[in-house]
């Protein structure tokens, strides 16, 4: 089934179920108002969701409604946790080599992770405001899950059973400002303002045979200002699996229904063009990525950061070519 929340003057909106073409959507009054009311009893409710989701593809919703995207928060407002993983290992691996700095060998057997703000999300449409273009704004295109209560000590197996809902991520990133945090030795934290997230959530099943080993594997599009520059697979090289990931969080500590986990940038390698010169015909999910490719390949990079006025959309489609989540589509803005 396929979920979203709408704005209704509150912090937490109203929780709708939304049909698979994303046409129409139905209020899901009288079984649970609020998403996170799902997660914490999801044997109970999910089913009640689903007959109503059955309903409303069927057509005979008595009040269903148009569905709006614009009209959507992030389909959980706010969040217990929001943990975002570096789950593919070749992002890691151009940016290091832009600085001609090594990947430890750790990289590959132990996810990368950081635990983000949790408490202010964006909504599919909503503006990404910022108060200087010098932070170096940057998009990134992300596969994100939603979990339910995954005890501590948890298999990547075990854990991978805790995932409630997949939906996309636009997890934006201030370039200039991650040096000096990091130097720190503490991590992101002002680098990494309100991440964005897709209008629905969807269960894994509704991803069909997309849905393999924790991973799902269709193409995530990337459009700034217009133009495509990513069509990045997020399934296969995705080193580390959405089980993994949550098995990660849960070595030391119980993951509560409500946790967000993100993959990271989704990145694809590049290939051999036959002249010895590597071309990227995927693309990129972020423009430090570019940036990186671009100074590896000619010395410095390129291209700039975004501008105000800059806009991005993100979108993920099935295999009819109908899209799955909706489409992340912001802007940047000044406020």
């Amino acid at each position: 089934m396929k979920l979203a929340t709408l704005k209704d003057g509150s912090r937490d909106g109203q929780l709708a179920v939304v049909s698979r073409d994303l046409a129409t959507a139905h209020y899901a009054t009288g079984i649970a108002a609020k998403m996170q009311q799902v997660l914490d009893d999801w044997g109970f409710i999910s089913p009640q969701l689903q007959d109503l989701y059955d309903t409303l593809n069927q057509g005979k919703a008595r009040h269903a409604f148009p569905f709006d995207p614009a009209q959507c928060m992030a389909p959980l407002p706010r969040a217990y946790q929001w943990a975002d993983g570096s789950a593919f290992i070749n992002h890691v691996e151009l940016v290091r080599a832009a600085r001609n700095s090594e990947v430890p060998k750790s990289f590959y057997e132990d996810p990368l992770m950081y635990q983000g703000g949790s408490d202010d999300f964006l909504g599919p449409t909503d503006d990404a405001f910022f108060l200087t273009e010098d932070w170096g704004i940057d998009f990134e295109a992300e596969v994100a899950v939603v979990t339910g209560d995954v005890k501590m000590g948890a298999t990547p197996d075990q854990a991978l059973e805790g995932v409630r809902l997949v939906m996309l991520a636009n997890d934006w990133s201030l370039r200039n400002l991650i040096p000096n945090e990091l130097a720190k030795g503490f991590g992101f934290f002002q680098s990494k303002p309100a991440t964005a997230f897709s209008p629905v959530a969807v269960t894994p099943d509704e991803l069909g045979d997309a849905w393999q080993g924790g991973r799902v594997h269709l193409t995530l599009q990337s459009s700034w200002n217009g133009r495509k520059v990513g069509m990045c697979d997020a399934g296969p090289e995705m080193t580390f699996s959405f089980g993994q990931l949550i098995a990660h969080i849960a070595k030391t500590r119980n993951v509560r229904a409500g946790s967000i986990v993100g993959s990271g940038t989704v990145s694809n390698k590049g290939v051999d063009n036959g002249s010895g010169k590597t071309e990227w015909p995927k693309g990129y999910s972020c423009i430090a990525e570019k940036r990186a490719i671009e100074t590896i390949q000619d010395g410095k990079p390129s291209t700039e950061f975004m501008k105000f006025g800059d806009t991005i959309k993100l979108e993920m489609k099935g295999k009819d070519g109908q899209s799955v989540f909706g489409t992340i589509e912001q802007k940047v803005a000044k406020p």
